[in-house]
Order: C-alpha cells, then sequence, then structure tokens
C-alpha cells in the first residue's frame, strides 16, 4: 500500500495520522560518522576483525551521540550455538541502540527474524535504575509503526545496511537506503540519553561497521557485563 493511502485509511478507521506522512523517499537528516573499532566498547560477547560470531553481542560507540546510527554488516546466518534472552525467548536479530542510557534505558532499533522478518522498534525505559539486577526484562514498550514497509531480503553473504534516527517524537529507519519505519516514541524515552551502540542475537556478521554522530559528552563506563540490556 502507498504511503499516502495509508494514511487516507488511517485517518477513515479513526487513527491519529502523523502530522505528516513520511515521503518513501525521505533521507536522513542527522549526519553519522564512521566509528573505529578501538572506539566501539563491547560490553557482552566479542567483536574480532570486524565480525561476530558470538551469540550474544552488545556495544556502543564512546565518543558519540545516540540520536542516530548506521550499521552496516553482511549477514552470516545463524550463530553455532544458540542463547536464549533474558525472558527466555531465543530470538535471531541484529540492530542499533539509540541513546544507550545502560541497561534499563535504551531505545531499540531491530531486524527480527523471528517469526518472520520485520523491523521492530522498543523503548525500554525503567526511570531510576541502571543495572541488570536493578530492572532484567521490565520496561520495554513495543512501538508500533504510523508507516513501515517490506524488509530486503536477508541471504547469507547479502550485505546490509540499517540506519535510523530520532527528531523530536519521531523515530525513522531505513534499510539500504529506504525507508520502512516512521513512528511517534512515547513520551518517557525523552529522559533517556546516551551514546548510539548495536546488538546482535543468534547470528553470525561479517563486515560490522558502525557509523554516529560525533559527540563530545562522556560516555557511559566501558566494562563487561554478565547480563544483557
Amino acid at each position: 500500500m502507498k504511503w499516502g493511502m495509508l494514511l487516507v485509511a488511517m485517518t477513515a478507521c479513526g487513527a491519529p495520522p502523523l502530522e505528516a506522512a513520511p515521503a518513501p523517499g525521505e533521507a536522513p537528516t542527522i549526519d553519522v560518522h564512521p566509528v573505529g573499532h578501538d572506539q566501539i566498547c563491547v560490553t557482552k560477547g566479542a567483536v574480532a576483525d570486524a565480525a561476530i560470531r558470538e551469540p550474544t553481542v552488545r556495544a556502543f560507540a564512546r565518543g558519540s551521540q545516540g540520536d542516530a546510527a548506521a550499521m552496516t554488516f553482511t549477514f552470516g546466518g545463524d550463530a553455532d550455538r544458540g542463547r536464549a534472552l533474558a525472558n527466555g525467548e531465543l530470538r535471531r536479530q541484529m540492530g542499533l541502540k539509540l541513546r544507550a542510557q545502560d541497561s534499563c534505558n535504551v531505545v531499540y532499533v531491530m531486524w527480527r527474524l523471528d517469526p518472520k522478518p520485520k523491523l521492530e522498534v522498543s523503548v525500554k525505559a525503567n526511570p531510576g535504575k541502571r543495572t541488570h539486577e536493578e530492572c532484567g526484562a521490565d520496561g520495554y514498550t513495543k512501538i508500533k509503526p504510523a508507516h513501515s514497509h517490506a524488509l530486503p531480503s536477508l541471504e547469507v553473504g547479502s550485505t546490509h545496511t540499517m540506519r535510523a534516527e530520532i527528531r523530536g517524537d519521531e523515530l525513522r529507519a531505513w534499510v539500504d537506503g529506504a525507508l520502512v519505519w516512521a513512528g511517534t516514541l512515547p513520551p518517557e524515552a525523552r529522559a533517556i540519553s546516551g551514546p548510539a551502540g548495536m546488538r546482535s542475537d543468534n547470528v553470525k556478521l561479517d563486515g560490522l561497521a558502525l557509523s554516529a554522530p560525533l559527540s563530545k559528552a562522556a560516555s557511559p563506563e566501558c566494562k563487561k557485563t554478565e547480563h544483557d540490556d
């Protein structure tokens, strides 16, 4: 369905429209810059030679601002061994962390493979909490898009670029230059502030490259954690 037709249909059904429907060719507006591998803090798992082989990886870009990020990768298929999330679910996905304040407060833009491929945006908000021991898997809100578009086919050996940015309360996401998600974040996302980052679960990635806006603000402490965020 075309963007304009979708907006009309939503309005006819009584759903509140965005102030303006995004054009299919809408481009990112926040500049991002390549993050050196020595500036990527891996808090869970490992990234070696721009490759991910472990089932759980979490990382953020030191010296970055968290309202935008881009990640390029070559998909290598399923991880050799699977690992369930904190909620017990075994999920295959990779994506971006925006405003990665800590383990309890972050905005996720994830390319999920299960049960079917889709882009999912969620906000994890736990005011006053910052460690996994304090919040666990609590505080997640899945955000329903106002507009969405099908993702490209994810084949082993295929290379893709995910990009997302927050403008005010609006979030936009692109895959391979095409706008695939547009929606409004809940008010609690306004209080979350931190660097950009990435995460992966139960997939293998090669040629990993992360880009983000530069920032002089202090980044969170770079240290390993036993738990997921």
